[in-house]
């Protein structure tokens, strides 16, 4: 049987009540967690809805779920069966994990198309300006505000810092008006900026802490992460669910 159909099975009829791990039981997973050196900070231990395992919050809003003594680690999904439909606790966790640190974001940092008339939802979109299918995506920015949609922008050079794509999206990130200078530069004109101070690196690595491989990847308000271009209707459609 499949680790995540033992998982649904024995969370049947369980309440989800969430409670911070003792004092044995932390250092304990903590102690166990050093030891597999996994390079990623804890940042929560909480028992889980499934008695006698705990729920692991590393950095970047990823899930590990280990037992009370750390002698067992398990990485993969829980299901609840509510109402005879099963519920991914693991996705919903790390999805509120990866809503809070995208949404934190300072507008401020972001490139910024707002949506015409009622901001109905947003996107945060890690976007590279070399990549054709973030160009794809931005030539459908104008539908997905009118649909209500704003749409930001953040850096994620994906051949990473010191490429081509680092370079241009900085110019962005340093230009007076980085919505106009995002046009133009994804309508393949050059722009001059001086350099300066800028968040790119930072989002870049927000973006891998979060799992983003590749762009364009857009991250809906609540936290659900959609890997590569999908045509407007769509993102509107998802947005718009996840408000």
């Amino acid at each position: 049987m499949r680790l995540t159909q033992i998982f649904a099975a024995a969370a049947i009829a369980l309440v989800s009540t969430f409670a911070v791990a003792d004092d044995a039981a932390d250092k304990a997973i903590r102690k166990s967690l050093e030891n597999l050196q996994l390079e990623v900070p804890v940042e929560s231990i909480t028992a889980s809805p499934l008695p006698g395992l705990y729920e692991v919050k590393l950095k970047g809003s990823r899930v590990l779920y280990a037992s009370a003594d750390g002698q067992y680690v398990v990485q993969g999904y829980m299901f609840q069966l509510k109402d005879g439909k099963p519920v991914n606790l693991t996705e919903k966790a790390e999805r509120l994990g990866i809503s809070k640190l995208v949404n934190e974001i300072p507008v401020a940092e972001t490139v910024v198309y707002p949506a015409i008339g009622e901001t109905k939802s947003h996107i945060t979109v890690f976007t590279d300006t070399t990549c054709p299918y973030c160009h794809k995506l931005h030539a459908e920015v104008p539908e997905l505000n009118k649909r209500g949609i704003e749409v930001r922008y953040v850096a994620f050079p994906r051949q990473g810092l010191g490429s081509p794509g680092d370079e241009q999206l900085q110019a962005v990130w340093c230009s007076k008006d980085k919505k106009a200078a995002m046009d133009k530069m994804v309508d393949g004109k050059e722009i001059k900026a001086a350099k300066c101070d800028n968040p790119v690196s930072k989002q870049f690595a927000l973006g891998q802490s979060i799992g983003v491989n590749g762009t364009p990847a857009i991250v809906l308000a609540d936290g659900q992460v959609i890997p590569g271009y999908q045509p407007a209707p769509q993102v509107a459609k998802l947005a718009l669910g996840a408000k």
